[in-house]
């Protein structure tokens, strides 16, 4: 529990700097220590004197170096903090701990949609996809005529969506960037959530349908179907016949009745935007403590955006559950190292101006924080962008730290319900998928009561514990699986948040 009356709040005995707990003033007095700045809630202030070239240490780790000499009392940030890379100097298995699992008999569950194959949905959507941008107006052509008024004789089927990207054509029809698209694709088609499927191509493009079809071997059927403008003869002409075959869909996707399932049938997205200073402190370790509950219950929880666990990878592959995974975390750390050089980038580019504005200060200030959303337990397993996860417990998936991106891959890995932390206010949901917001601090939840469905800053103004909170956001989680909407969902959002994720040469 936090101490809410407190100035400040030392995160681990071994820290030189502190958290500021509310906006503090120059000359204000803690620990015996002179505030000799102004600094906002969230930011951090040297507990000690730091001479330049130290390390300076948040939650007990390395978040960057002293960039000059640092006086007790101190604002601590990117004017006198700087970067270095991480070393490689990895250790795996050592903390990997296997969460102790709620006996069968008193597992949760939630009303979910069964599927033919098993599979379990939160939601049930017909999706329009699109294997390249040319078809892109055609499938939001489709999408759109099926208004509320149409809508309303199918009051089982949350909605008909268009999944729309920039992609498909001017691109070699080979590599990782190729490879990404087709399992986006591939992954959505095969969503749970998802209970029929339109795939609109243009023809002549290099993401061909037929290549998707025979790569992964999927069969059309009544409700999975394929077209393409080139041999229907047209834009209108696709739209109208689009129509048409999405009529033919929405008695069969109505056809479904929620009963319950176990939590485990769950697979949870981790994800967090617009984070600040409090993310690693409040929300991240709150939606950490659900994860493992859902871990315990039999459930998945997914872990993604590599560049946000820059710095603190050392932490995943001590969890790993063998070295093989250890290993794999690892190769996508060197392959994000390398991709940044040759683009003449850095791992430190992120974090963003809102996020500094917010506190955090290095990539691996906030990596630390950021890997609190994966809980204590063992890591079972790391996937490619997108790729098919197929084990349960805590696992990660490689992705860029760009949200929409990022939980792209997610649902194309198999997510049917995402949870989403933020402190600066992140405007964001996503289809088919339904996204769950937890504010960080107890002032962006005030003013964006509309947008964030759990309040985590109560652990700092209200004194609420880890465990209470965290218990709250696994409820909400099985409620919003059974069918409770979210604010997200409530805004409309989620139609526009499909990105996926592209690497390589455009030509």
């Amino acid at each position: 529990m936090l101490e809410k009356l407190k100035p400040t709040i030392r995160l681990h005995d071994g820290d030189n700097v502190v958290v500021a707990l509310r906006s503090l003033h120059s000359g204000d007095v803690f620990d015996g220590v002179t505030l000799s700045n102004d600094v906002g809630s969230g930011h951090k202030i040297a507990a000690r004197a730091i001479s330049s070239g130290d390390p300076v240490l948040k939650y007990g780790q390395v978040i960057g170096y002293a960039a000059t000499d640092i006086a007790a009392g101190a604002h601590v940030h990117v004017h006198n903090l700087e970067y270095r890379p991480t070393s490689h100097d990895y250790q795996f298995c050592v903390d990997a701990r296997e969460l102790e699992p709620v006996p069968e008999a008193e597992r949760a569950t939630f009303q979910g949609i069964r599927r033919e194959n098993g599979k379990v949905a939160t939601r049930n959507y017909i999706g329009v996809l699109t294997s390249v941008n040319c078809s892109a107006t055609a499938a939001r052509h489709i999408a759109d005529a099926f208004t509320p008024d149409v809508m309303a004789a199918f009051p089982n089927v949350d909605g008909v969506v268009s999944f729309v990207h920039g992609t498909g054509c001017g691109m070699a029809d080979n590599g990782d960037g190729y490879a990404n698209l087709q399992r986006v694709l591939w992954g959505y088609a095969r969503n749970p959530n998802l209970a029929g499927v339109l795939l609109v191509g243009l023809g002549c493009e290099v993401n061909q349908i037929d290549f998707l079809l025979d790569a992964y071997g999927i069969k059309r059927g009544p409700l999975f179907h394929t077209m393409n403008i080139q041999t229907t003869g047209g834009l209108r002409k696709t739209i109208d016949a689009g129509v048409e075959i999405v009529k033919s869909m929405l008695p069969h996707a109505n056809a479904v009745r929620r009963e319950a399932c176990p939590a485990s049938d769950l697979m949870l997205a981790l994800q967090c935007g617009g984070s600040d200073g409090w993310s690693g402190i409040t929300a991240n370790p709150a939606l950490g403590y659900a994860a493992d509950l859902l871990v315990r219950h039999g459930g998945t929880a997914v872990l993604a955006e590599t560049p946000e666990i820059y710095g603190a990878e050392h932490l995943l592959t001590r969890r790993a559950v063998d070295e093989e995974t250890g290993r794999k975390l690892v190769d996508r750390i060197l392959w994000w190292e390398d991709y940044t050089a040759r683009n003449f980038g850095s791992m430190d580019n992120n974090p963003s101006p809102g996020n500094k504005r917010g506190g955090l200060t290095t990539i691996l200030e906030k990596s630390l924080g950021a890997v609190a959303k994966g809980g204590t337990g063992a890591l079972n397993g790391v996937y490619l962008y997108g790729e098919p996860i197929d084990r349960k417990g805590f696992v990660f998936m490689d992705s860029p730290g760009y949200d929409p991106c990022s939980v792209t891959g997610q649902i194309a890995s198999g997510c049917n319900i995402i949870c989403f932390t933020t402190g600066r206010g992140s405007a964001f949901g996503a289809k088919p998928s339904p996204s769950i917001k937890i504010a960080t601090n107890s002032d962006m939840y005030d003013r964006m009561r509309e947008d964030m469905d759990i309040n985590a800053g109560r652990m700092v103004t209200e004194g609420a514990d880890l465990k209470e909170v965290g218990e709250d956001i696994f409820r909400t989680i099985l409620d919003v699986a059974s069918g409770r909407q979210t604010l997200s969902e409530a805004q409309g959002l989620g139609d526009l948040e499909f990105v996926p994720w592209q690497v390589g040469a455009t030509m």
